[in-house]
């Protein structure tokens, strides 16, 4: 399966020198630098100063390195939550439009009353096959019948045949913009929405998102 960038920020270098190791290198160099011009007093001695004016710089460079990665903004635990996306994520492809017309029968059987849905699905699959997207590009779909036809199992039965996860929304019974784009800093709450959490959770960029009960 083909894996993509996820996450539009530069993820820290694990082996990256810490900032205990940086300030030591600062001071051996400065020790040489001295040695080597003969100003250097005291044996291996730097001043306060001296310890003072590298500690400044070790964090002018931690901070700068921080403002490249677009991560700067983010408390320690989210930077935390990102580290999911370091390695891109997973498209599920439908790689053929035979693949497409076998993913339509098996649900057309499961559920024939469903017709119209599945050949609009059946439809987008075949054509964005020969698109040559790299995952299939399924139009947003509405369905409207009364309470107890399916709609609900036929969205989950088109995650399962696709072979994706499933991020459920419940528009009834919980705030559903929230559930779906997130909350912002500041609220009691914040956090991602369900979409993103359910990539986080999978590593799968491609789930089918249900709002149920629109």
């Amino acid at each position: 399966m083909p894996r993509i960038k996820f996450s539009d920020v530069r993820f820290p270098n694990p082996d990256a020198p810490s900032a205990f190791d940086i300030e030591a290198r600062l001071k051996r160099h400065l020790i040489n630098f001295r040695k080597k011009r003969g100003k250097l007093e005291g044996g291996n001695h730097i001043s306060d100063r001296d310890r003072l004016n590298i500690r400044r710089k070790v964090v002018a460079y931690k901070d700068a390195v921080s403002r490249r990665s677009g991560m700067d903004h983010l408390a320690d635990k989210d930077r935390q939550k990102l580290e999911v996306f370091r390695h891109g994520v997973e498209l599920i492809s439908v790689e053929t439009e035979h693949r497409a017309d076998e993913i339509a029968s098996a649900i057309h059987s499961e559920m024939p009353w469903m017709a119209a849905a599945t050949e609009m699905i059946w439809q987008d699959m075949r054509a964005s096959v020969r698109r040559g997207d790299l995952a299939p590009l399924l139009r947003p779909l509405l369905l409207v019948g009364p309470p107890g036809i399916g709609k609900t199992y036929w969205a989950r039965t088109l995650a399962r045949h696709l072979t994706v996860p499933t991020a459920v929304v419940e528009a009834t019974s919980e705030p559903a913009s929230f559930s779906v784009t997130g909350s912002q800093r500041g609220w009691g709450s914040a956090g991602p929405g369900k979409p993103l959490e359910t990539i986080m959770a999978t590593g799968v960029a491609n789930p089918v998102i249900v709002v149920d009960e629109v």
